[in-house]
């Protein structure tokens, strides 16, 4: 099949009939919908339903300080274990973990920037999931441990991406054979980062993936209150609080904490996946018009009936496979 956006190559799953990923693609004018892209696979109604008993049984995150908030994320380590053809090693400068899977091709690189509103996540709570997009890629990765906040507020986690990025020009890597990935801030911080290596002059990466991205710390979209009742992991009150926590008194319409509000001119491609049952929808609808009236080629892929970083539960869940899948195309058809 040829998806939009000229990536050739089906899902890992088998096409099914039902409910499929609806997908809209721009690339230097104003973002059009499209016709559902055929054999894309359908809901696993099992897989999420799955996925939602396990959100339910976990304690609302207003109830836990940060520490607990943080150890609770980093139990992915254990639940989501990689595999013994990742090889994983440990770097102090620049804090992150360079993971290897076996089918890593020389030159190649993802720069993974995981999620956490800032506040919580490390290699810990994604390693899985960083692995994963990496093998799908044949790409190493590069996955960054950046500074949290509130005890490194912006532009803490901003600096260290770029940072990170510098070091693996320094070390070799063609900007052409790094994709820059992230999920929910960090999908966020993806965009950020992108923003901030252009206006440093630095050669642009082949490309962009944003993940549910958060990209408006205003937290105001429509979607915080249409998808409310049906997002199990992000409510408006707690975004907002880690928001506060990222960007303290400053205007949270900063164009690079915030970077819907950025000029996005000149960014290489992106790809953006999201949910349609999640609170960050319209962040991600957004970012793909803004980056499409900036001349952006952006691929929009809105999933029916997925949840915020689906992605992140790929043992659970069918669907995060084949959204992974999907990310590996397309950065294997970035790559120069």
């Amino acid at each position: 099949m040829k998806v939009e956006g000229g990536l050739d190559g089906p899902p890992r799953s088998p096409p099914r009939t039902g409910l499929r990923r609806q997908s809209r693609r721009s690339n230097g004018g104003d973002a059009e919908a499209r016709e559902p892209v055929k054999s894309v696979p359908a809901m696993t109604e099992r897989g999420i339903a799955a996925v939602r008993q396990h959100l339910a049984a976990l304690p609302p995150m207003e109830t836990m300080s940060v520490p607990e908030m943080r150890r609770q994320y980093d139990r992915a380590e254990r639940v989501f274990a990689v595999g013994p053809e990742v090889q994983v090693e440990r770097l102090e400068t620049p804090r992150a973990e360079r993971l290897q899977p076996a089918t890593a091709q020389p030159g190649r690189m993802v720069l993974y920037l995981h999620g956490g509103g800032y506040v919580i996540g490390s290699p810990r709570s994604h390693r899985h999931l960083a692995a994963a997009i990496a093998s799908a890629a044949a790409a190493s990765a590069l996955l960054l441990d950046y500074r949290l906040a509130p005890e490194h507020p912006f532009p803490a986690a901003l600096d260290d991406a770029v940072a990170a990025y510098r070091w693996l020009l320094d070390h070799g890597v063609a900007p052409g054979g790094i994709v820059i990935a992230g999920d929910s801030a960090g999908g966020g911080l993806t965009v950020a980062t992108l923003v901030a290596l252009r206006d440093a002059g630095l050669p642009r990466p082949a490309a962009g993936v944003c993940i549910s991205p958060w990209v408006d710390l205003t937290c105001s979209a429509p979607s915080y209150a249409t998808k409310a009742a049906t997002d199990p992991i992000v409510d408006g009150q707690s975004v907002a609080r880690m928001a506060a926590a990222y960007v303290g008194a400053a205007d949270r319409r900063t164009p690079l904490a915030s970077p819907l509000f950025a000029d996005l001119a000149g960014l290489p491609p992106l790809l953006i996946h999201v949910g349609s049952e999640e609170v960050l929808l319209d962040d991600s609808t957004a970012l793909a018009d803004r980056a499409a009236k900036a001349g952006v080629e952006a691929t929009l892929d809105v999933w029916p009936e997925m949840v915020h970083v689906w992605h992140w539960f790929l043992p659970m869940l069918d669907e995060a496979q084949a959204a992974i899948d999907r990310i590996g195309v397309f950065a294997r058809a970035r790559f120069a």
